[in-house]
């Protein structure tokens, strides 16, 4: 079954390593020059990086984002519902059991799969240290193109680290799940781009935060902190957090109870520097406060793990799931 699944899934392997080892060659060439521009450059290094460093974190971020997706819909979703459209299955389970056939596929494609993604991942992570590192220093300051967040953040943390090998395991498997259901491909594809979406939103706003214990501050709104204000007169603010990711903030007045700031302040900050400071004084003794939760930066490597043990989990009971319906379901 191991030879048969190999032959079956040689190509697509082919060319996702190949690509794979595009990337290693590229980030391998480069690595070295962008760790020395950071030694060299210090506080200027973000400004002196060239359109080939740029372009490249943008790539390998975009492609480690999408790349759980593509891998269930391309490797998990046909997986099984090609064996039961063709009916080469009934062959297979005439040759071994249903269980064996199974798990020789989940096995050996599933590894292919952690294994791409693991590589790539690890190496962005070693490549893109510079210049995470740059921007977490800099506190919010412009970083290349138009990602300026810390890798905790949750637009660059899926691309960083451990968490690939977990995100593959599961959603080729989820992939392989929902095929078996569905016994159609191109339905069952559709289906788990849908819930790629979905779950990969739930997981970074509403589970994430809460994987470890998340750190408070409350400080005052001042002209050196504020980072916006929008058409509800709510602010976000930043704190003196280098690399931290603010998860979430509120306004609150002297009472201590959640609260929009005064419509004058919108006004304030259009003006002479002199008079926004006055305002921002004035906010001050009327008892605005921010209060920001946030994971500091140190939390990052036990996100990932405890981010991928549960992928890892999932994607096992979703494994025993198919085997299930592998052995009482299809005939």
């Amino acid at each position: 079954m191991i030879w048969l699944t190999w032959r079956q899934f040689r190509t697509q392997t082919a060319v996702v390593f190949g690509a794979v080892a595009v990337i290693l060659a590229a980030l391998a060439a480069t690595g070295p020059h962008l760790a020395h521009l950071y030694q060299t450059r210090g506080d200027r290094f973000l400004d002196g990086i060239g359109g080939l460093e740029t372009n490249l974190y943008l790539v390998t971020v975009l492609m480690l984002l999408v790349l759980p997706a593509l891998i269930g819909m391309f490797w998990g979703a046909p997986l099984v519902t090609r064996e039961l459209d063709a009916g080469t299955h009934r062959l297979a389970w005439t040759l071994t059991t249903r269980t064996r056939w199974l798990v020789a596929k989940l096995g050996l494609v599933g590894l292919a799969a952690m294994a791409a993604s693991g590589l790539l991942g690890l190496a962005v992570t070693w490549w893109a240290d510079p210049i995470d590192r740059a921007i977490a220093a800099k506190n919010g300051a412009p970083g290349p193109g138009f990602l300026l967040f810390p890798r905790l953040a949750p637009e660059v943390f899926d691309s960083r680290g451990v968490v690939p090998i977990g995100y593959a395991a599961f959603f080729f498997v989820l992939g392989v799940t929902i095929g078996i259901v569905v016994r159609r491909t191109l339905p069952a594809m559709a289906i788990l781009g849908v819930l790629f979406v979905i779950i990969q939103i739930t997981m970074s706003m509403a589970v994430r935060p809460h994987l470890t214990a998340p750190d408070r501050v409350t400080t005052t709104i001042s002209n050196h902190n504020l980072l916006n204000i929008n058409m509800f007169n709510h602010v976000t603010v930043t704190i003196d957090e280098p690399g931290a990711w603010l998860s979430s903030q509120q306004t609150v007045d002297a009472a201590g109870r959640p609260a929009a700031v005064p419509s004058w302040l919108v006004d304030c900050v259009a003006r002479s520097a002199q008079e926004r400071q006055a305002c921002f004084t004035k906010l001050a003794d009327l008892g605005y406060r921010q209060q920001v939760t946030y994971q500091p930066a140190g939390h990052f490597w036990a996100l990932q793990l405890y981010e991928t043990v549960i992928y890892l989990g999932l994607a096992h009971a979703l494994a025993g799931l198919c085997l299930w319906l592998i052995r009482r379901r299809l005939s």
